[in-house]
């Protein structure tokens, strides 16, 4: 059965017994203790923390998940996926332990004929609690499992929370045996290879403490409504009805594997350390096709870093299997054709994640060329000094600083006959794992923040009227100040305050909040800040400037009307550049984040590469011809299938509900899904002025802009400037451009000029060194401090002169400069002399630690630095006695 099938029978199975078939969520979710979707209930969770009231008693769904704390593991053994697919079914407040357990013993031992996966009964053992003996009784009496296969396991195993205080529960997991050839008998506690769990029914009772039930700590109380949360492994249970061995041979990653061999040119199932590389790419392709088509792009922290992680080891695995050339490409659109039937964005979006990917393997292929040769420098200076391991710390900067990867390191260092300090680099990484981990642990608390909000959410959305009006009469509901409910604000205190309708804009989708004021007789509060709560609640931050505010009091509420005509005019035009960026561009610059306040906006979109003046003046142009064109903007509320029907932009990462609102502007020139405000035709912006556009993280571009007024001051500025510069240079305003072409001009033919003089000068002392020249036994030796102020490049020309000068004779020329601060060397050793054993490399180690200097290069030529010129007298000292020790 294949993995399709399998996904499109659980829902069936489940929207069959009353259940609302739900979207997956996109991976990445506004929760601060996540950095991807790791389980199915995720969406869920507020429902079940009670924060917002479910729109359904039963749902299902197939969630993409992403778990990145064992990257390292992957491909090592066949048990580890970064991505999987949870199939899970939820119940909210409806059917409990029986329900849950009658349906998943009906889906899983039904016959395929009849829609179910039709696994053997007499194959399936289950685990209970250790407290809950009535989740046994329920398999004894409604699935006919014999008592001596279910097994009780203690909270470790069979007892789920969210690893805060809150929801939790006792779980009951279904496994299924694969036969004496896995393991020994005994069932799940004995043997969880051969005993494989395929789903996991979470019977969410109770709430937990600080300490958790799975330490064996007791629940502090009991859920008023009980829930139901389970997660079936897709991937397991394509392995399993497919037949197959592990994961890794199930129809949606083993072609992966097949063009990665015809890729390489080495075979699955050869070798092991080959097996765990092509395993690597299989799972890590597929991972991050799937992250980059929710809007993820590789980046140095966060989400990105894990992307760039996950490429990177890709084209690692790739490189060591013998792959010559890119591979990206290809892999690809393995995963896409593999992957689309269930997830069709990986299609239709696949040339902008092809892009993302493929940009990402150009930059590192060539960070591995960068990596080769830092490696070559620690290896040349460890040899120098007649050691034979690589430092921790060096491996550690390899692997952080370049992402140039640990068993690479290992490799290159065995081909050069060293070893690296491993202990010192797991150390280095524990230590940085560990500042991750306290980060992660010091945001774990996030949502217990929201509770004294949940009264407030569970009565239902503020009424948003900005749309219509700018000032509107409220009800205060409630009044929080430091978190708590507060019946009171005085004068000159800052205070939350929930209305039940409010005029002012709440920060999102890119705009930033609306100020304002909140009056009544004697009252005033000015109003800094409006942000949301479960997506509908508004929070009005402001400080008491005059009276008493009361919860319950009726009250006037205003949005400030220059600041929302601003704000207007900047969240418009973040449309007009958006059209505009995919008019000139092409239709994969997509969004990848926006900002916009009254004047200004910021744009970052999907791009490899910065755009030449050219496109930055065609964006500009296209975005004030639609201003010009007086577009009327239209808005309008549907259903979201038909809104991506007609064409609407949609945000990736971005969780739209049922009814989404399009905002259209000039027809077929813009149309996107947007819940902020807007003008009402297009030549209201006013002008657009881009200030220019740059990188925010790879494959991420970003343009800025001025509209309405701050655009015409800024362009009055940059007349004003233009105007100054003319007079300066005593031509018309026109002229300027061509006047400074001829100053940069004569200019750049003056330093050519002042270049040529100084090499003379430098080069008119090769001479003087060269008949300086001491006779160590058969060598001439020129060992010197160079003219102060000569920089690296041209003290290697110096040196080369030098030894040219010196004729056929054995001769090492090492010159020590002094350039701000710092110690530039090169040691340079002719024909004759490399003939008796001397080699420039092995000369750094004698000078090297007198000017805390490093170094590498070829027998006959190696350069580098140091970082103390003091240093350069003891440095020529200690050079003079190397070369006599070797000559002698």
């Amino acid at each position: 059965m294949q993995t399709h099938e399998i996904r499109r029978r659980f829902l069936d199975h489940f929207v069959r017994a009353g259940h609302t078939e739900v979207p997956s969520a996109s991976l990445i979710l506004a929760d601060p203790n996540l950095l991807f979707v790791n389980a199915g209930m995720v969406q869920f969770k507020p429902y079940f923390l009670g924060q917002e009231a479910p729109p359904y008693a039963r749902a299902t769904s197939v969630q993409k998940c992403v778990r990145t704390g064992d990257i390292d593991e992957v491909g090592v053994t066949t048990r580890h996926n970064t991505f999987f697919q949870m199939a899970g079914n939820f119940s909210f407040g409806d059917y409990f332990k029986e329900g849950a357990i009658t349906l998943a013993w009906e889906l899983i031992s039904k016959s395929q004929e009849e829609g179910g996966f039709g696994f053997d009964p007499e194959r399936i053992w289950v685990t209970a609690y250790e407290s809950d003996p009535e989740a046994a009784e329920i398999w004894h009496r409604v699935a006919g499992i014999p008592k001596e296969r279910i097994q009780f396991r203690d909270g470790k195993d069979n007892y789920w929370d969210m690893g805060v205080p809150g929801p939790g529960g006792p779980c009951s997991e279904i496994y299924y045996d694969r036969g004496p050839a896995y393991g020994k008998e005994g069932g799940p506690v004995a043997d969880e290879d051969r005993y494989l769990e395929i789903w996991n029914l979470v019977f969410m009772q109770d709430i937990r403490g600080d300490l958790s039930p799975k330490q064996g700590h007791p629940p502090i109380g009991s859920l008023p409504r009980k829930n139901i949360d389970t997660g079936m492994g897709v991937e397991r249970v394509a392995m399993l009805l497919q037949g197959v061995e592990n994961v890794y041979e199930t129809d949606l990653l083993r072609p992966i594997i097949d063009k990665a061999e015809q890729l390489t040119g080495r075979s699955y199932g050869v070798e092991h350390a080959d097996d765990v590389r092509f395993r690597v790419i299989a799972d890590h392709v597929r991972s991050s096709a799937m992250l980059i088509a929710d809007g993820v792009n590789p980046g140095n922290d966060g989400r990105g870093y894990v992307l760039r992680r996950l490429l990177r080891r890709i084209v690692r695995s790739a490189r060591l299997l013998g792959a010559e050339q890119p591979v990206m490409a290809e892999l690809m659109k393995v995963v896409s054709d593999l992957m689309s039937p269930s997830y069709p964005e990986l299609a239709t979006d696949f040339a902008r994640i092809e892009t993302v990917a493929v940009g990402e393997e150009t930059a590192f292929r060539k960070t591995l060329n960068t990596g080769e040769t830092l490696f070559d420098n620690a290896a040349t200076a460890v040899k120098s000094h007649g050691g034979k391991q690589i430092a921790g710390s060096d491996a550690f900067a390899l692997h952080d600083t370049y992402g140039f990867p640990i068993d690479l390191t290992l490799e290159m260092a065995a081909e050069a006959g060293l070893s690296v300090d491993e202990e010192g680099f797991r150390s280095l990484m524990a230590e940085q794992r560990k500042r991750a981990k306290d980060d992660a642990q010091a945001r774990k608390h996030a949502h217990a923040d929201l509770t004294v909000y949940k009264e407030l959410v569970d009565r239902g959305a503020t009424e948003f009227t900005g749309f219509d009006e700018l000032t509107s009469e409220a009800h205060v509901l409630a009044l929080i100040a430091d978190g708590v409910r507060v019946p009171v604000a005085q004068a000159g205190s800052d205070v939350e305050v929930i209305l039940d309708r409010s005029p002012m804009y709440a920060e999102s989708g890119g705009q930033i909040a609306d100020r304002g004021t909140i009056t009544a007789n004697g009252l005033k509060l000015r109003v800094n800040d409006v942000q949301k709560i479960a997506k509908k609640l508004w929070v009005h931050k402001a400080t008491v400037e005059q009276g008493q505010l009361t919860e319950g009091d009726v009250v006037l509420a205003q949005a400030d009307p220059a600041w929302r005509r601003g704000a207007t005019q900047g969240h418009s035009g973040t449309h007009m550049v958006h059209a505009a960026l995919r008019q000139v561009l092409g239709p994969n610059a997509v969004q990848a984040g926006s900002l916009n306040k009254p004047g200004y906006l910021r744009f970052d979109f999907n791009w490899q590469g910065a755009l030449s003046e050219q496109q930055k003046a065609d964006i500009e142009a296209v975005s004030n011809d639609a201003v010009g064109a007086d577009f009327p903007v239209n808005t309008f509320v549907t259903d979201l299938p038909k809104a991506k029907e007609m064409g609407a932009m949609a945000l990736f990462g971005e969780n739209y509900g049922d009814e989404v609102r399009v905002v259209e502007i000039g027809g077929p020139f813009s149309m996107e899904l947007c819940g902020g405000t807007h003008v009402e035709h297009s030549s209201q912006i006013g002008p657009i002025t881009v200030l220019g556009e740059s990188s925010v993280g790879s494959g991420v571009r970003r343009v800025e802009a001025f509209v309405g007024l701050d655009s015409y001051k800024y362009l009055a500025k940059e007349r004003a400037l233009l105007a100054g510069v003319a007079s300066s240079l005593k031509v018309p305003s026109e002229e300027v451009p061509g006047r400074v072409e001829q100053l940069v001009e004569r200019l750049k033919v003056a330093e050519k000029e002042l270049e040529r003089t100084k090499i003379a000068a430098v080069l008119s002392s090769a001479g003087t060194f060269a008949e300086q020249a001491e006779r160590v036994g058969a060598v001439r030796l020129v060992a010197a401090a160079a003219p102060t102020g000569v920089a690296a490049g041209d003290l290697r020309t110096l040196a080369t002169d030098i030894r040219g000068r010196l004729g056929s004779d054995p001769a090492v020329i090492v010159l020590l400069g002094d350039v701000d601060g710092k110690a530039p060397f090169v040691v340079t050793v002719n024909k004759a002399a490399q003939d008796l054993g001397f080699k420039a490399g092995d000369l750094v180690g004698a000078f090297g630690p007198s000017i805390a200097g490093r170094g590498g290069g070829k027998p006959e030529m190696a350069q580098g630095s140091g970082s103390d010129p003091a240093g350069i007298p003891a440095g020529l000292t200690a050079v003079r006695a190397r070369v006599a020790e070797l000559a002698g």
